[in-house]
């Protein structure tokens, strides 16, 4: 990732970024207060040449030509440019460990038995990215083992692009594949497709990442009796999508099983679109598939449509603990002699245009639950599993924050890469719409379907997404921006908190010394959190009724100041969602109780200045 290291000390030229941003805040902010280094830190290092040769450029459109340079001097987020491939056809087994940032286009095509080892992979990277084209292409009876292959890392860029098709026997093996990611994007097109006889296996894959997406296109399509086996995906994660368009399309003799799919995870999303559809004799499996999530959604369109003498069997299918939603739309349609079970298999499902050749059997399915047995439901649930994706002090009541209150402190660190803002002069230059999309990756390098496509459009879609009920809100490329969104609400007496440090997360804390901001009266303040983009982006808004509070944190044992902690709280609850992890975590629901958090690492909030 191409991020520069911190700008050397600024010389005392009036004509930079930081010094046009100083006057700035002088102008616009009508207090004497300290200029908040927490925030200052954050702005724009290019020097007053670079800042004014840079936003000449913005205003030509001729950033992208000068964009390695444009992301040091900046201090932005950038994607690394792929070397050459490695090509060339090779004989002797292969092993690849703490590599990174690879391109294996045509590596190991027609290649003949042997084995190619990827262990230790770009373990540990800020932004591991690696092209896998037309691998394995036409080999036969070979094997790929992908371990350990790039965990621990931050944002992640796989693509997996034609990989193995063609070829005849072998196995790909994929073994604690992009654990504990951040911020996944993975992509297998083509993958296996007209293949004879060759496996794969998915163990571990994904397993505790917190975010992202896995596509799954064409994937064996055309093959002939190739078992694909996914053992522990996509466990234990937070808000991962998976995508499986035209799977095993076509194939004869299929054998796909999903085992211990989704499980644990908070709200999988995963779209099963053209599966199996036309193939003979396929044998499918779904065991404790979602099981124990919290909600979900899963979705089977034209799922074995065609399909001849098809077996598929769902066992502990969807039995979340907070209830989601299954659709099969054109399940088994015009497929004969199909039969298709249902075992022990959750709540909230919808049939349509199932197939009327198909002979489907349901044992044990659950019906809907009244709400007070829902409850009950749950409560038998162990409790570690219930509020496992809510990390315990992630939401507290208003009355814990009294001295004296022990309570577990989240993990508040800042996951994102570092990054700067851009002057006022450059980023009002540049294209920031949806409608944009394409300038923006034309920009910033961004390749069709790629990572950074995926983080531009994410973000920009939440900014332009229309406010909540009460919400006043307003995405900010540079500190002027922020300013001026915050004042507008406020008025020009602000002051800006944030939690000084990050000291005592995932650890219990000792309350100290608590003070409520404008004499703890019911306010109005703008929170501003960070939002993943090529450059400092921040998603502020100002919701209405609530309190914020600033607190010593204590070491419960030494009894020493540790932190200076920033709390909010929402005292109007009555618009969030019943499935908000506040209400799983302090068991309520919407409008019953208020819920307060913690300011994160390098999130802000904006209030009255005392």
């Amino acid at each position: 990732i191409q991020v520069a290291s911190a700008a050397p000390a600024a010389d005392a030229s009036p004509f930079t970024p930081k010094a046009y941003l100083v006057r700035y805040w002088n102008r616009h902010v009508a207090n004497d207060l300290p200029k908040p280094p927490f925030l200052l830190s954050k702005a724009s290092p290019l020097t007053a040449a670079d800042a004014v040769a840079f936003a000449k450029l913005a205003a030509r459109g001729a950033i992208s030509a000068h964009l390695p340079s444009f992301c040091a001097a900046a201090r932005l987020v950038c994607f690394p440019e792929l070397p050459s491939a490695t090509r060339g056809r090779h004989d002797r087994d292969s092993d690849f460990a703490t590599y990174s940032n690879k391109n294996f286009t045509t590596y190991g095509a027609n290649r003949v038995g042997g084995r190619d080892s990827f262990k230790g992979y770009a373990v540990d990277q800020n932004l591991p990215v690696s092209s896998f084209r037309r691998y394995s292409r036409g080999s036969k009876l070979h094997r790929d083992e992908f371990s350990v292959y790039g965990a621990e890392g931050n944002v992640a860029d796989q693509s997996f692009n034609s990989y193995g098709a063609g070829s005849t026997g072998g196995h790909g093996e994929f073994v604690e594949y992009n654990k504990d990611v951040n911020i996944a994007n993975l992509k297998f097109n083509n993958y296996g497709s007209s293949g004879e006889g060759r496996s794969h296996s998915f163990s571990g894959y994904t397993e505790a990442t917190n975010a992202g997406d896995e596509t799954f296109a064409t994937y064996g399509k055309g093959g002939n009796r190739a078992p694909n086996e996914f053992t522990a995906y996509a466990t234990e994660s937070n808000h991962v999508g998976s995508g499986f368009n035209g799977y095993s399309q076509g194939v004869d003799g299929a054998n796909n099983s999903f085992t211990s799919y989704g499980v644990d995870g908070n709200n999988p999303q995963n779209i099963f679109k053209s599966y199996d559809n036309g193939g003979n004799g396929a044998v499918e499996s779904f065991k404790t598939y979602r099981e124990r999530a919290n909600s979900g959604d899963d979705s089977f369109t034209s799922y074995a449509k065609g399909s001849n003498q098809a077996e598929v069997n769902f066992a502990n299918y969807g039995k979340s603990f907070n209830e989601g939603t299954d659709k099969f739309t054109v399940y088994g349609g015009g497929a004969p002699e199909q039969a298709v079970g249902f075992k022990v298999y959750g709540v909230n499902n919808t049939f349509q245009a199932y197939g009327k050749n198909a002979v489907a059997t349901f044992s044990r399915y659950t019906n809907r639950t009244t709400s007070s047995t829902k409850v009950d439901a749950i409560a038998a649930v162990d409790g570690k599993n219930v509020n496992r994706w809510v990390e315990p002090g992630k939401f507290f009541r208003e009355s814990m924050l009294k001295t004296g209150t022990v309570m577990p402190m989240p993990d508040i660190r800042d996951k994102m890469p570092r990054r700067s803002f851009l002057p006022r002069s450059i980023a009002s230059k540049l294209p920031f719409s949806t409608t944009k999309l394409g300038e923006l990756k034309q920009i910033f390098h961004a390749g069709e379907n790629s990572t950074m496509e995926k983080i531009m459009a994410d973000a920009l879609g939440e900014c332009e997404r229309a406010p909540s009920r009460g919400e006043s809100k307003q995405c900010v490329s540079s500190i002027e921006d922020m300013i001026d969104f915050a004042t507008s609400v406020l008025g020009r007496n602000v002051a800006v908190r944030s939690t000084e440090s990050v000291e005592g997360s995932n650890r219990e804390i000792l309350i100290g010394q608590v003070k409520g901001i404008n004499g703890g009266r019911v306010t109005k303040s703008v929170s501003c959190h960070q939002s993943l983009f090529p450059y400092l982006l921040y998603y502020c808004h100002s919701v209405p009724k609530v309190r914020v509070y600033e607190a010593d944190i204590l070491d419960p044992k030494l009894k020493a100041k540790i932190n200076h902690g920033v709390a909010i709280c929402h005292l109007d609850t009555s618009a969030w969602s019943a499935g908000h992890g506040a209400f799983l975590a302090l068991g309520s629901s919407p409008g019953q109780i208020e819920v307060c958090h913690w300011i994160f690492e390098n999130d802000m909030n904006w209030a009255v200045a005392d």
